[in-house]
């Protein structure tokens, strides 16, 4: 087992990470009949896959001694109706600027086949925007 949620009622959970015992706790959206206090878990669905991106080309950058530090990324979620789901992912990453073209490339096809992206049912619509350069070097 990896984690344990607890329903808190009032549309909150409270999911804790075993090893670590990092806690994330969920709301349900305004728009839902939530207090939207704290991320939904369809904004954890969009969040983990901007995370899984980011990190999998952290592992390849290490590897090939790329600096992507101080990368930011902005998530947007569209949702849909009838059935209530998610509809559209929109991820617009800043990345440091004096990677390769090669590397970016490189880098790139990383991001965009991490272990979430391959996990994301087709019909949701993914925006992935890579922005290289956006960012002064750390």
């Amino acid at each position: 087992m990896m984690a344990s949620v607890i329903y808190q009622g009032s549309l909150r959970c409270s999911c804790t990470h075993l090893q670590s015992t990092t806690v994330i706790e969920t709301d349900a959206p305004t728009d839902n009949r939530g207090k939207g206090e704290r991320f939904s878990p369809t904004d954890l669905l969009c969040v983990s896959l901007a995370t899984c991106m980011v990190t999998t080309m952290g592992i390849r950058a290490s590897d090939m001694q790329v600096n992507l530090d101080g990368t930011t990324i902005s998530v947007t979620k569209y949702m849909l109706s009838n059935p209530r789901r998610i509809g559209k992912i929109g991820i617009e990453l800043q990345l440091p600027e004096g990677i390769s073209p090669e590397n970016q490339s490189i880098l790139q096809k990383i991001g965009d086949n991490c272990p979430v992206m391959k996990s994301i049912h087709p019909d949701i619509e993914l925006e992935i925007n890579y922005q290289w350069d956006a960012l002064p070097n750390s």
